[in-house]
């Protein structure tokens, strides 16, 4: 994503080496360096909630906020200073359409509508309602007093005002403050949301709420083709590029089997790779390929039998090995990149 570390190292050492000639150009890509540093930590927070809470104003929603803003602000510098110059350079060329990519799969993972992600918000009348009015403290009804004799009950009532705090004014009612919120009356609730329309998601003062599936699918497809085309098997930022890919079909379009084959691959165009490389990509490449790995299996059961996606064989068919399989496992939604 625009927070892998991979990304980052190469955001600062490409930015150091433009910066001699393209002073712009390297103060654009320092800023996005910091700004994925920073919404680093913010995915890592969103992946363990798992589900953001927006039935009221808490740290889940905030934290909401501020990766949908991050991703906005990081889109922008990336679409208006650094793509427009990175026509000259293969590296940076390569990974700014790949950080292009990654804000478009933030957007789709925490913004998109209709929702493709577990992670994704939505929003809905009452969680709308409670998030942006405050509670309001209720005062409990007085149960019935219970005197003795027959003299005069002189008690106060409960909501009497003290003589000192009177005026010649008549008190404002609670409504009238704005403290109590006002709803449609009874019989006007469809017009308030027409045809069962619901409310706009709680960021939409930050994105627009659309669907950014598709323009996030042309982008990565984009990154890969000149990945492919101007960088060999094994270089550490075309792995990058495929890894999120990967993942993206898997969580996003939900096309398991295109995810686990385009990790297989990839992994083969590593070892079919012969060009040298120096011991930092090593390991990073390394790091990937263990990655890819895993994403390869992802959503397969034990004995190598299809979890998700298109249908698999019956139970007791027989595998590609000879051996037979066990009954199929039911289909389970995609719970975030691994």
């Amino acid at each position: 994503m625009a927070s892998s570390e991979v990304d980052q190292k190469f955001l600062g050492r490409l930015a150091k080496a433009v910066e001699p000639n393209n002073a712009l150009l390297a103060s654009m890509l320092f800023k996005i360096l910091g700004l994925s540093i920073n919404v680093a930590g913010q995915l890592v927070k969103a992946r363990k909630q798992r589900r953001l809470d927006t039935t009221r104003m808490t740290q889940s929603l905030e934290l909401y906020f501020h990766i949908i803003w991050l991703s906005r602000e990081g889109l922008v510098m990336l679409e208006q200073y650094v793509i427009p110059m990175v026509g000259d350079y293969v590296e940076l060329k390569v990974l700014a359409y790949k950080l292009r990519a990654s804000f478009y799969h933030i957007f789709v993972l925490f913004h998109n509508n209709p929702p493709v992600s577990p992670m994704g918000v939505v929003t809905t009348p009452q969680a709308a309602t409670t998030a942006t009015m405050p509670d309001i403290p209720t005062t409990p009804t007085p149960g019935p007093r219970v005197d003795k004799g027959k003299g005069v009950d002189r008690g106060e009532p409960a909501f009497m005002v003290p003589e000192m705090g009177r005026g010649s004014v008549q008190p404002t009612h609670p409504i009238e403050q704005g403290a109590i919120p006002v709803g449609p009356p009874p019989g006007f609730e469809s017009q308030a949301f027409p045809q069962g329309i619901p409310p706009e998601p709680a960021a939409a003062f930050l994105l627009p709420s659309v669907d950014y599936l598709p323009t996030a699918h042309q982008y990565f497809r984009e990154a890969c083709a000149l990945a492919d085309a101007l960088l060999w098997g094994s270089h550490s930022l075309r792995l990058s590029v495929k890894t999120e890919y990967a993942a993206f079909l898997y969580e996003c379009v939900h096309d398991r089997d295109a995810s686990r084959r385009l990790a297989k691959e990839t992994i083969a165009e590593v070892y079919e790779a012969s060009e040298g490389m120096d011991d930092d990509m090593f390991n990073d490449a390394c790091e990937l390929v263990t990655v890819l790995g895993k994403m390869m299996k992802r959503g397969l059961g034990s004995g190598g039998s299809r979890s998700g996606g298109r249908p698999s064989p019956s139970a007791g068919g027989v595998s590609q090995s000879g051996e037979s399989t066990a009954t199929v496992v039911p289909a389970v939604p995609p719970v975030g990149m691994i």
